[in-house]
């Protein structure tokens, strides 16, 4: 059973679809304590390499979420293609060792889920839409707003469609909405941060949307069920990312490029000015770099893997880092060849943001940060040089790590999905009635 949320907007900007899983199985990959109260959550990153779960402990009253569990297994060759989900049951066993590794650190059984998802196909945009009022003296309300918002997803999702259709050959693919956040709303040429109370003819509405195909979406709630999780919320992980980034301060002003670097995907978010413009995904992750080192020097997946990280590590020896640079950096091109394509289609800014935050574990091979410091953004509208900087835990707006456990940049997804499930609850909560509160929810930042 899928809710769309009563504003088709969640709190902090999201309109966040709440997919509550509908005729739990009764038989389990495991025993689950009985419902707890949703003072706790769990987010599960079901990356191609990893999957990673992170159980969080609610503070409502302080928007705020307290990382008490982590667990961390690993996927099979098979179960993942692409940051898609290709063996349902491989991954269901996956992630219920990952779970039970966070549960039993955190002493709690969790129901209520945030998984990311991922791919080249799922579409994140930007889309503008100007709507010209009948009667421009009287004030828009809340019932207006909504009309204005829905029509901007419902071009969205055609749009989704059509590319969708397009990149696969002319067939046609059903899709649904996962994310949705306020860009920015002007009214007759000005621009406004809350447009209830305004009078005016011109109303132009920019919505960052992201829609995936129902098919992956399908396979999620799946493995939630499997698992016997209520599905609170799917996320894009790049605006998972984005949001764990922008965090809910009013004033935040962020601009930058995000970059998710996975097992089987690297994510974009582009963020400017705190609202998130746009997402892209192409198919070069971790495991094209070490598909490249298991075809060029003719070894095994597990061996061709030991020596891609031994490189970063310093574990290999000198005569043969040579051999294991040159077939890394064939793909590294590529990859940065990929970027600069996928950045190239943000043509509605003037320019892109100069500072580039990476993360996700295929971003700790050095030699991306290598090939990101060089020259290859002339064709690209920058200012400036990128300045290049791995996302700290730290920097994640409103959660906070007290297992000791995540140190670098490798679990931002997965703490940027507890900040969309926090987000959710709030926006789901209801506490107040009053036109402005939901108004505020609706368009907060």
């Amino acid at each position: 059973m899928h809710m769309l949320d009563k504003f088709k907007s969640a709190g902090a900007g999201l309109a966040q679809k709440a997919l509550v899983g509908a005729n739990k199985a009764k038989t389990t990959v495991r025993a689950r304590a009985q419902k707890q109260n949703d003072q706790y959550l769990v987010a599960l990153d079901i990356g191609t390499e990893f999957v990673k779960a992170l159980v969080g402990k609610v503070d409502k009253a302080t928007g705020t979420i307290e990382v008490i569990g982590v667990g961390r297994a690993h996927q099979s060759l098979s179960d993942m293609q692409a940051g898609a989900i290709s063996d349902i049951a491989g991954v269901v066993d996956n992630c219920d060792k990952a779970l039970s590794e966070a549960e039993a650190e955190a002493g709690v059984s969790v129901r209520s889920a945030i998984i990311g998802i991922a791919g080249e196909l799922v579409k994140g945009t930007t889309t503008t839409v100007r709507v010209a009022r009948k009667n421009p003296t009287s004030p828009l309300d809340v019932a207006e707003m909504e009309k204005v918002i829905n029509l901007v997803q419902d071009r969205a999702e055609k749009r989704a469609k059509q590319q969708l259709a397009w990149e696969l050959g002319g067939k046609s693919v059903e899709v649904r909405l996962v994310n949705s956040a306020l860009v920015s709303i002007e009214i007759d040429g000005y621009p406004v941060t809350n447009p209830i109370g305004f009078q005016g003819k011109d109303v132009v509405v920019q919505l960052y949307t992201a829609f995936a195909p129902l098919i992956h979406i399908g396979a999620l709630e799946k493995t939630a069920q499997e698992l016997d999780l209520d599905l609170l919320a799917v996320a894009a992980e790049p605006f998972a990312v984005a949001r764990a980034v922008i965090g809910n301060n009013p004033n935040q002003n962020l601009s930058a490029i995000l970059m998710d670097v996975g097992g089987g995907t690297t994510d974009i978010a582009v963020v400017n000015d705190g609202g998130v413009q746009g997402t892209k995904m192409f198919g070069i992750g971790g495991r094209a770099f070490t598909r490249a080192i298991e075809r060029d020097l003719n070894v095994e997946f597990e061996q061709a893997e030991e020596l891609k990280i031994g490189l970063s590590t310093n574990k290999i020896p000198t005569q043969k880092r040579p051999a294991i640079e040159e077939a890394l950096g064939k793909t590294a091109d590529t990859w940065l060849s990929g970027i600069e394509l996928a950045l190239a289609e943000f043509t509605k800014l003037d320019h892109l943001p100069h500072r580039l935050f990476l993360c996700g574990g295929g971003a700790s091979l050095d030699l991306l940060m290598d090939k990101l410091e060089t020259d290859w953004y002339g064709n690209l509208p920058l200012t400036r040089k990128p300045s290049i900087h791995f996302i700290r835990p730290e920097q994640v707006a409103g959660v906070t790590d007290s297992t000791g456990k995540i140190t670098d940049h490798t679990f931002i997804t997965a703490m940027g999905l507890l900040r969309v499930g926090m987000d959710t609850l709030q926006f789901s909560s209801g506490k107040s009635d009053s036109i402005r509160d939901k108004i505020d929810k609706m368009l907060s930042v």
